[in-house]
């Protein structure tokens, strides 16, 4: 039926073609996975549609951009306002690690 030649032939085409997928999966997939990570640590929704205009805009400087712009209007939200008065806190990068 298939010699052995064949055989390999198509076999190496499938793998080639099963990696593609992947390939084409993963790249696919990443705005909507950078969003449910954004979700799950910062409680902020994004759409991967808005990821992928701001990556097609100014690629990953405007991806970046545009998370820091939500982080900071997040933090705005869910904290008061720092004056001249309020008491001064410890950066969190000095309590990690420390009992």
């Amino acid at each position: 039926m298939f010699t052995s030649t064949e055989i390999l032939w198509m076999a190496g085409a499938g793998v080639i073609t099963l990696l593609f997928f992947i390939l084409v999966v993963s790249f696919t997939s990443r705005a909507r996975m950078f969003c449910q990570y954004l979700k799950a640590m910062s409680g902020i929704e994004l759409k991967p549609g808005e990821v992928h205009h701001a990556f097609k805009l100014r690629g990953k400087e405007g991806v970046r951009e545009l998370f820091l712009d939500l982080i900071i209007r997040e933090e705005a939200k869910s904290s008061p306002p720092i004056t001249p008065d309020s008491e001064p806190r410890k950066p969190i990068t000095e309590m990690i690690g420390k009992p």
